[in-house]
Formats: C-alpha cells, sequence, structure tokens
C-alpha cells in the first residue's frame, strides 16, 4: 500500500495531489512529530534534568523497556542512570530517531496533551496512544497509526512554531524524501520504518518557488526496517524526486 499526498504550504490549501491519503498505516518513528509538539505546548521546562532510565507504564498497565538494539541512537543508552536536559532527549527523539529518547520525552508528557496536538492538527484518522515497543499494548489492539493525509496536516500546524520545524530540519537520516531531491535543498522532515512499513513526511523549500508539503506511506515486503538502506526508503526517495520535478505545480487552487 501506498499513500502520497502533496500540498502547497501557504495557507490552508488543499492537497493538489493525493494517492490513498487517508488510508491507515503504523506510524512506525513518524509519531515523534506529535510528542515533540505535546511537550513543547505543555510548557515544561525543557532545560531541566531528568533522569535516563528504561522502564516505562504501560498502555494497558504494568511496565515495559526498550531494546537497545532496536534503536537506531546509541546516545540515550551511553547515559542510562544519569540526569540529562530534557531538550537533549527532545532533539535525539527528532535528529537520531531515538526510541528510548521518545519514551522518555512521553512520560514528560501525557496520552491526552499528544492526542490533543493530532486534534488540534484537523487529523481525523491517527492517533498515538501508547509508547514505541509497548508490546503488550500492541497485543490487544492499542497501536500507533497515521495517515499520510493526516501527517501533511501535522506538519501543517507546527506552522507558529519555528523552533520545531528547525529541529525537523536537522534529521540525520537524510534519506526517504530528503534523498529524492537536489543536494543542499531544506526540507524540515521525519521518517519512520519497521520491518514492513516506511514512511516520510516532510515540508520543501525549492530554491525557485514556494514551499510545499509532501507525505509519504509505505506498507509492504520491500521494508526491510533498516535506517538507511532500506528498498523502499528509495521508493520513497523516487516518489519525492518525481513531486521535485513538478514543484512549480503545487500551488494554492484560484
Amino acid at each position: 500500500m501506498l499513500s502520497v499526498v502533496v500540498a502547497p504550504w501557504a495557507g490552508v490549501a488543499e492537497p493538489v495531489f493525493v494517492r490513498n491519503p487517508d488510508v491507515l498505516h503504523d506510524a512506525a518513528s513518524t509519531m515523534k512529530v506529535a510528542v515533540l509538539a505535546a511537550l513543547w505546548r505543555s510548557g515544561v521546562n525543557l532545560d531541566a534534568d531528568v533522569p535516563v532510565v528504561n522502564h516505562f507504564e504501560s498502555a494497558v498497565g504494568g511496565e515495559f523497556g526498550n531494546n537497545q538494539d532496536y534503536d537506531s541512537d546509541p546516545l540515550p543508552w551511553e547515559l542510562l542512570g544519569s540526569h540529562v536536559p530534557l531538550s537533549l532527549l527532545a532533539e535525539r527523539m527528532i535528529t537520531h530517531s531515538s526510541n528510548l529518547a521518545t519514551n522518555l520525552c512521553l512520560a514528560r508528557t501525557t496520552p491526552r496533551a499528544v492526542a490533543d496536538v493530532w486534534r488540534r492538527a484537523g487529523a481525523t484518522r491517527s492517533s498515538t496512544p501508547r509508547g514505541i515497543e509497548d508490546y503488550a499494548a500492541r497485543a490487544v489492539g492499542v497501536n500507533n497509526l497515521v495517515s499520510a493525509r493526516d501527517l501533511v496536516r501535522l506538519i501543517r500546524s507546527l506552522a507558529d512554531e519555528p523552533e520545531l520545524l528547525g529541529l525537523l530540519e536537522d534529521n540525520d537520516f537524510r534519506v526517504d524524501l530528503a534523498a529524492g531531491l537536489p543536494p543542499n535543498t531544506r526540507i524540515a522532515f521525519k521518517n519512520g520504518w519497521i520491518p514492513g512499513a516506511r514512511h516520510c513526511v516532510g515540508l520543501v523549500h525549492p530554491y525557485d518557488c514556494p514551499p510545499y508539503l509532501i507525505a509519504v506511506c509505505y506498507t509492504g515486503p520491500l521494508a526491510s526496517g533498516a535506517d538507511r538502506i532500506d528498498p523502499a526508503a528509495r521508493l520513497l526517495a523516487r516518489v519525492s524526486a518525481a513531486v521535485w520535478t513538478r514543484r512549480h505545480e503545487i500551488r494554492p487552487s484560484a
């Protein structure tokens, strides 16, 4: 299943291209954008030191922890047992897609706050009811889900929060949508990958026309779960490149 949404950035413009825009996919790490926004809007002191632990409350009761072998970022694991600024964890959640940092950030906000992020964005189908690797919750059908249309809405909802968009520009995984753009093209984006699914949403800033939004969600056998060499990442890059060639056509309807 391949879902694509392309839309102008200006105003509240409708998409100019959609393909399966409302089909739900496992969110993978794209849900980290909603966690970031919830944390930012909560008013919590991001400079405060918090303990780095690996035990979290499950959405269905009890506790769970993350598997280091399943995480793309070694730094938070090196900090286990210490205290670090919450801002560092929020940064690594986005720039290096740290699962451990994500659950530590989720622990500093609430499921209601994350749900409110999606609501304020105008999302109709996406939700983030549990942490990453909360397998007990997943076993009873509590899943993080996204659609391509809702991912575009989520990024658009950050328009008045340039600090968050700036953090998304610092994403270290320059694959997926970023790989389909000319070198040094500005893009604020978040990708996500698990075996069987590969997604990316971004705000692209071309040098010669207005910015545009693009979300591509893929669920299928191409997705190996590798962070940078996933065959599905190359698929997303090809879609991004094709959209780039028609970037001048991405404008609000008259």
